[in-house]
């Protein structure tokens, strides 16, 4: 991010949403007055209006030529409002003056008291900045997409002879968001992304493997410069290689270690989701009522921060104007904080902690995590490895379920070794870890110190909502963990 990206004013900043989202249609800060008074005349307890525009692109290619190519771009207004636990949304994707009144007098149905009321929206928030405003789309000309695409393919097949196909994908979004808040808070933010995704297949002697690879986050194409490609490349023919070597995966209870960075979804989706504010509210987590209560060894710090620079799960401002802050929710294994949107947060007596998300303006916003990860430990890497007698080593993971309710999940292995005498030996496939997140947490004894969060590939499902996330850890010992295998 440059100095001057950094340093950009907040009403420079509003004054680009502006003229993206408003100044088209000749939307006055009247006009914002008039439709937030429209939803504040039935007397609702708390609402506000998303702006948002979407520009997204995609390119894939295949056998060494481009097979799929697309680009879209939508926009449209949300009209939230709510009352006691009652949510009313409504969303034009018109932006003409009629519509949106129309789409804020419908959202408001949900309350009847006919109380008048008279709005006035402030200045534009100041806001610190996380990432750049650049719009990545336009950061290189189509030439250069395909071409960087063409690299990585060359760069794979390159690798080995036995790699017989490979697909590349590249990705980039642009959005606009301006928020208008009950309150007469006025935020807005711009978001940058971009994903680049890679996946082989080796084939020898009749048997053929996957391996997978990519990166990204909320930066330009920049990012994928030459050396972060040919990493990609080899990351993934390797995977697929080592894969080819494999023996079925041993059964049973056993020590597992897992690796630093992507293996950190398991705790993304056997924890993570179990500490948001709606499913505490409503007593459906595992986690439900045990504020300042140990729920995991003592050595364990899980945190979600959405600051993280360019960082996929970061956001300036989450989904309700509010800034997004580092959350600390269990501290040596002592549950202290949910994460919290701004209604949950009402109605639990709390306070917002900036993980108000929406895929969109016509869905509602929801408690979501962005960057979520366990803090660093004083082994090393290898100490951890050369500590157990007999076990598996979990590099990377595959796809999982999760039970929020019980925290009980099943996780498969993409990358994963058997762990004999202190020792890797050899490589392993189709193992699956079964457990349950809070039991996981108290099985934790050895955590190291090499905290990494996932590439940058990461996505986030829930309530029909899919938002980008990170997630990350750093090596991590657990016991008596029931792996499933073939053996």
């Amino acid at each position: 991010m440059t100095k001057e990206q950094q340093s950009i004013t907040s009403e420079a900043l509003y004054s680009k949403v502006k003229s993206s989202l408003l100044d088209p249609y000749n939307i006055s800060t009247e006009d914002l007055n008039l439709m937030m008074s429209q939803m504040l005349s039935k007397g609702i307890d708390m609402g506000d209006i998303y702006f948002q525009n979407i520009h997204q692109e995609s390119w894939t290619l295949e056998d060494g030529l481009v097979k799929k190519s697309s680009y879209s771009s939508r926009q449209g207004a949300g009209f939230r409002s709510i009352i006691n636990e009652q949510s009313g949304l409504a969303y034009s994707e018109s932006f003409e003056k009629d519509a949106l009144l129309q789409a804020a007098k419908a959202s408001s149905s949900i309350a009847k008291s006919g109380k008048t009321d008279t709005f006035r929206v402030e200045g534009p928030t100041s806001i610190d900045h996380y990432y750049s405003f650049i719009n990545p789309i336009d950061s290189i000309e189509d030439k250069q997409k395909i071409e960087l695409l063409q690299t990585i393919d060359t760069a794979a097949r390159s690798k080995d002879h036995r790699v017989k196909e490979v697909v590349a994908s590249l990705a980039g979004s642009f959005q606009n968001i301006l928020i208008v808040c009950q309150s007469g808070r006025l935020a807005v933010d711009i978001r940058p992304m971009v994903r680049l995704s890679l996946s082989v297949i080796v084939e020898d002697n009749e048997r053929r493997e996957r391996g997978t690879s990519g990166g990204g986050g909320r930066m330009d194409y920049a990012f994928f410069d030459e050396n972060r490609i040919k990493g990609y490349a080899s990351e993934a023919v390797d995977q697929a290689l080592i894969n080819l070597e494999a023996v079925a995966a041993p059964a049973g209870e056993m020590t597992v270690v897992l690796g630093s960075g992507w293996p950190g979804v398991l705790i993304h989706e056997a924890i993570g989701h179990g500490l948001e504010g709606d499913f505490n509210r409503k007593k459906t987590s595992a986690f439900s009522g045990l504020m300042g209560e140990q729920v995991a060894s003592s050595i364990c710090t899980v945190i979600d921060d959405g600051t993280i620079s360019e960082a996929r799960g970061s956001l300036n401002v989450d989904d309700e104007g509010e800034p997004t802050e580092r959350t600390v929710l269990i501290e040596n294994g002592k549950l202290c904080n949910y994460m919290q949107d701004r209604l949950n947060a009402k109605l639990m007596k709390s306070k917002s902690t900036g993980n108000g998300r929406r895929e969109s303006y016509s869905m509602q916003t929801i408690p979501r995590m962005t960057n979520t990860f366990m803090l660093g430990g004083q082994h090393k890497h290898q100490e951890i490895i050369e500590s157990v007698e007999n076990g598996i080593y979990a590099k990377n993971f595959g796809g999982g379920q999760v039970d929020i309710t019980s925290g009980k999940f099943v996780f498969s292995a993409n990358e994963a070794y058997l762990i004999k005498k202190g020792k890797l030996d050899r490589p392993i496939k189709g193992a699956m870890l079964i457990g349950d997140g809070p039991s996981v947490l108290n099985q934790v004894t050895m955590i190291g110190d090499n905290l990494a969060l996932d590439p940058g590939v990461g996505n986030c499902g829930k309530d029909g909502q899919t938002v980008p996330v990170n997630v990350g850890q750093p090596t991590m010992r657990i016991e008596n963990l029931t792996v499933g295998g073939t053996a």
